[in-house]
Formats: C-alpha cells, structure tokens, sequence
C-alpha cells in the first residue's frame, strides 16, 4: 500500500503542483467512492467470471458458433476433458445465464444464449477493430 500511495501523491502533486495530506486523502476518498459505486451491482461479474476457465470459454464459444445445440458427448471430444468436466463446466455456464440446458430422455442438449452470442460478437468485434 505505501508504494501505491507514494505513486499516487506523485500523481497528484503532477496535478495540482503541490500534495499535502489533505489533497492525498481526498483523492482516496474519490477513488474508494467510485469503487463503491462500480461494484454496487455487480451482477456482470458471474458471467465474465465464468468465461476466465479454458474449459468454459471454449465449450461457450462452439456453442455460440453451432448453428444448433449439442449434446456433451459431441462437446467433449473439442475440448479435451472428461464428460465429467464438461458438464460440470457447462453447468457453470447455465448458472451464469450463457448457455441454455434441455433434457430428452438420457441425453442433455445445450445451446448459447442471446448473452453469449453478444458477448463474444462484441469482443471479436473490438479486438478485430482495434
């Protein structure tokens, strides 16, 4: 914490000339505000979450490219874990709202959601724009 104020008081005495404690504190202040605000609802972050595992962002992004849903013994073979994994993965992905989960009889079909299809259309946007 003390290099990261001592930075901090740097940045502020480039910006006003001067740092004393006071404008220090009120520049924490600030900051800690705007956290406050940032996280109140963070109801964003099951979903960006979710897609930090390898296992998940693969299995959401074939699903968001299959033009129909899958079963998991068609996901499994693509991403190299065990049916155990990949539904555990994909029950994640269900709770964070990507990916929609139909049974029929002993099978389990699984499809993205609008939410998924977005995302990644927005990310590959940027990424491909930047």
């Amino acid at each position: 914490m003390a290099s990261t104020t001592t930075r901090l008081r740097r940045l502020v005495s480039d910006e006003l000339g001067e740092c004393r404690d006071a404008d220090l504190d009120r520049r924490l202040a600030e900051l800690d505000d705007l956290a406050d605000s940032a996280f109140a609802d963070d109801s964003a972050r099951p979903v960006f979450a979710v897609l930090g595992d390898e296992t998940r962002y693969r299995l959401a992004r074939v699903l968001a490219a299959a033009d129909d849903e899958l079963c998991v013994c068609e996901l499994e073979p693509l991403v190299e874990v065990s049916e155990s994994a990949v539904s555990h993965a994909l029950s994640d992905l269900v709770d964070a709202g990507l990916v929609r989960r139909r049974k029929d009889g002993n099978w389990r079909y699984y499809d993205a959601t609008e939410l998924t299809e977005s995302l990644l259309a927005a990310a590959d946007r940027e990424v491909t724009d930047s």
